[in-house]
């Protein structure tokens, strides 16, 4: 694909440098001198709900997007005194990021308990419904006693998405 290993690090470079808009946390060489003209500028006028699909998790460094995303967005919402609903959906090879530190462990081959869960809790305490597909959760043998405390459990991310998309729920693909 790279035909040299200057092309590699370019696009490993380009890659990275696309990475840091989506946590403004990481602010590594940003310049902080540049004007920003927002051309158009989003708002949220009615209600709006959205459902995020989480059936696997790209990762930047070692946080997924997903979760950075989900609280860049409940972060827009308190800013904008919005109204509406956030409900994550994490099913296939995402579920185990609902996962207690006991199940985590067991299911990730590791001992140091689900990384994810101080976020996931976090994003519960701001009003974002956290589920986990009911097909996943029976296709790894987890039960509700191996979730995080407040996670609920739906009988089909796919059906329950669909559902969700009938109520007028915009869905983003995570």
């Amino acid at each position: 694909m790279f035909k040299s290993g200057r092309s590699l690090v370019l696009f490993v470079a380009a890659l990275f440098v696309g990475v840091g808009a989506v946590y403004p946390e990481d602010k590594a060489g940003v310049r902080s001198d540049r004007n920003l003209h927002i051309d158009i500028p989003a708002k949220l006028d009615k209600e709006a709900n959205v459902a995020f699909n989480i059936d696997r998790l790209a990762l930047n460094g070692d946080m997924p997007f997903a979760l950075g995303h989900l609280e860049l967005l409940v972060n827009d919402y308190r800013e904008m005194n919005a109204k509406g609903r956030i409900i994550a959906i994490f099913h296939t090879d995402a579920g185990h990021v609902t996962l207690d530190d006991t199940a985590y462990n067991a299911a990730r081959h590791v001992t140091t308990g689900n990384p994810y869960k101080g976020l996931l809790v976090g994003l519960m305490k701001k009003g974002v419904q956290v589920e986990l597909c009911g097909a996943t959760a029976k296709a790894y043998h987890w039960g509700n006693d191996d979730l995080l405390p407040g996670v609920k459990v739906n009988n089909d991310a796919m059906v329950r998405l669909t559902q969700l998309g009938l109520e007028g729920y915009v869905q983003i693909k995570e």
